[in-house]
């Protein structure tokens, strides 16, 4: 049995040795790690414990991320494609400033989540719930309207309605 730093040595340095584990253990707790400025690919965390882990300046690819917790996670300026994040929580984690290119993200919940300045190119949001309650700006890149939910409002942002209560107040 592994220690939480044993896992993450293990995923940076022999990914084939952690994935073959992972499937022995299912779901793991890497809550809090620090997986900054490294390249991850191929690597399956489902099913896995990951509420306030750090991937800033990470590159991830082809990586599984399906039916975790990644609340408060921090993607800041990842670099992040064709990764799997269908069915994870994703409330108030940071994707500012984040490449996000041919992700699923079928059924994760986004309440919270910050995407300033991101580019989500190509990645699927369509059947994503509570997408409306992201945190966005006008520099957010959001993918092709068919790959987002049908009533979703590429130019409301959290800002928009702050402003616009601001604004009410000073008008009378």
């Amino acid at each position: 049995m592994y220690s939480k730093e044993e896992l993450a040595e293990l995923i940076i340095k022999n990914p084939e040795e952690y994935n073959s584990y992972k499937k022995t253990m299912g779901e793991l707790d890497l809550t809090e790690l620090d997986f900054s400025n490294v390249t991850l690919e191929e690597i399956d965390f489902s099913n896995t414990e990951l509420a306030g882990t750090s991937f800033t300046d990470t590159h991830l690819s082809n990586c599984n991320f399906s039916g975790s917790d990644l609340n408060a996670t921090d993607f800041t300026r990842a670099n992040v494609v064709e990764c799997d994040f269908s069915e994870a929580a994703l409330n108030g984690t940071d994707f500012s400033y984040a490449t996000v290119n041919y992700c699923n993200f079928t059924d994760a919940d986004m309440a919270g989540c910050i995407v300033k300045e991101a580019e989500l190119t190509d990645s699927d949001f369509s059947a994503s719930l509570n997408l409306s309650a992201t945190r966005a700006d006008e520099t957010t890149v959001w993918p092709d309207n068919d790959l987002l939910p049908d009533d979703f409002d590429t130019n409301y942002t959290k800002e928009d309605e702050e402003d616009d209560e601001s604004s009410s107040d000073s008008d009378y």
